[in-house]
């Protein structure tokens, strides 16, 4: 599943700091001779929805997508307001699966997606943690495009916290190995609503357009907002 594909960047032009830019862009900041530097995008510019939820009762909107990322199987959970259920496994690999994952995103109509980061027993980063972090750059700059934000949240014990659950719902063994990495996914977006993604981490697309767009969000739905002009 880990292939090494590099999705390019678009190439752009310097960022001077003299107005117009400045007055527009909270990205970035004055630097030396007039050029930008990036300002440090923290997750009280960028919260996750939970955040956002704990934060404002009344918020509304915000649907998640949590990703359990295998060697050979990818579970995806979904959240929508206060449910939180498993959805599917992917057997896909490297573009295809990141493509199906976004493609997956816009039918259900989510902002943010949810990726579990592989961690020990104590708390430190495994080798299989930087192949999530490679996959995961890759999907933050496809959703980047949309809009859409990425975070990472630790994992550990997922797994096994999924097995128990399907097993106290009395699934059979052969349900149990179809549907585990969809409900160990759920597992990730129950810990993180859990915690009020208090532990998540955002990850950034380097390119600097792309940060403006995860900023200004995904469009606003006409028909779901309307009734808060």
């Amino acid at each position: 599943m880990w292939t090494q594909q590099v999705v390019p960047l678009q190439p752009h032009k310097p960022f001077f700091c003299s107005p117009p830019n400045a007055t527009k862009n909270p990205t970035f900041v004055n630097g030396k001779n007039g050029f930008c530097r990036i300002k440090a995008i923290t997750l009280d510019e960028l919260p996750p929805n939970a955040l956002r939820r704990k934060r404002d009762p009344q918020w509304r909107g915000g649907f998640s997508l949590g990703l359990d990322l295998g060697l050979a199987r990818t579970g995806l959970a979904l959240s929508k307001g206060f449910s939180i259920r498993p959805l599917t496994v992917l057997e896909l690999r490297g573009q295809k699966l990141e493509v199906r994952i976004i493609n997956i995103a816009e039918e259900e109509e989510v902002d943010e997606f949810i990726i579990g980061l592989p961690k020990s027993f104590d708390g430190k980063e495994t080798p299989q943690s930087n192949k999530v972090r490679s996959v995961a750059g890759r999907l933050a700059v496809r959703a980047a495009e949309r809009g859409w934000r990425v975070y990472l949240q630790d994992e550990h014990g997922t797994t096994a916290e999924a097995g128990d659950r399907m097993i106290n719902m009395g699934l059979s063994k052969s349900s149990q190995q179809k549907k585990l990495d969809a409900y160990a996914a759920m597992m990730v977006l129950e810990r993180y609503f859990s915690t009020s993604g208090q532990g998540t981490e955002l990850v950034l697309p380097k390119n600097l357009e792309l940060q403006e767009k995860i900023q200004r969000g995904p469009p606003k739905d006409v028909d779901f907002f309307s009734d808060e002009d």
